[in-house]
């Protein structure tokens, strides 16, 4: 019987926001497109995979927003010939934290979408603990994954942060089996926190 089981999922999370100039509407009609997002937990090679998933989820807890992709944005850069200059926002944002106006205008321009989403990936832990064993094997453990993560939407047109939130999340549960709390579970959480937060 307990082979096939698994226990009550607990998740907790404080998300917290901040509007600063977008309103109800403004991403409707204006669009948000995801620039590449950044990390410092070690786990860059994850950060298109990241918001891929963030991305999905957003469109499934929000289908009236106008959303575009981290691939068709690429692309778009990509059709412009704007890789370097995309490379050298980057690499002044690392230095400053601040996106090039004139460059995030460019971007815009490109994909069509007024707004500009970027996603930092501060923290993600997952792991295991056991639970409860019999004769020294592991019966039943839980299983968890901790995400701290940063979401930042610029306007193109004047270059100012519009809205920020932050989304601190723990997410677990008992199990017999050998799953996994995944990144796509938490980036999904993550969605369902920030996005009914949105304007």
């Amino acid at each position: 019987m307990l082979a096939g089981c698994t226990g009550v999922t607990q998740r907790y999370s404080t998300p917290e926001t901040r509007i600063n100039t977008l309103r109800n509407g403004d991403l409707k009609s204006g669009g948000l497109a995801f620039l590449t997002p950044s990390t410092v937990t070690g786990q860059e090679e994850d950060r298109q995979t990241l918001a891929l998933l963030f991305t999905e989820a957003l469109a499934k807890e929000r289908p009236d927003l106008r959303l575009v992709p981290l691939p068709e944005v690429l692309s778009a850069v990509n059709r412009a010939h704007l890789i370097d200059d995309y490379q050298h926002m980057y690499a002044d944002y690392r230095l400053t934290g601040v996106f090039n106006r004139e460059i995030l205008r460019q971007v815009a321009e490109a994909t069509g979408a007024r707004y500009l989403a970027q996603i930092k990936l501060a923290r993600f832990e997952q792991g295991a603990k056991s639970r409860f064993g019999i004769f020294g094997l592991n019966v039943s453990q839980t299983q968890y994954a901790i995400m701290r993560m940063f979401l930042q939407i610029w306007d193109s047109e004047d270059g100012s942060v519009a809205w920020e939130g932050i989304d601190e999340l723990s997410y677990s549960f008992e199990t017999t089996r050998e799953s996994t709390v995944t990144m796509r579970m938490a980036a999904q959480e993550a969605a369902k926190d920030l996005g009914p937060r949105l304007p």
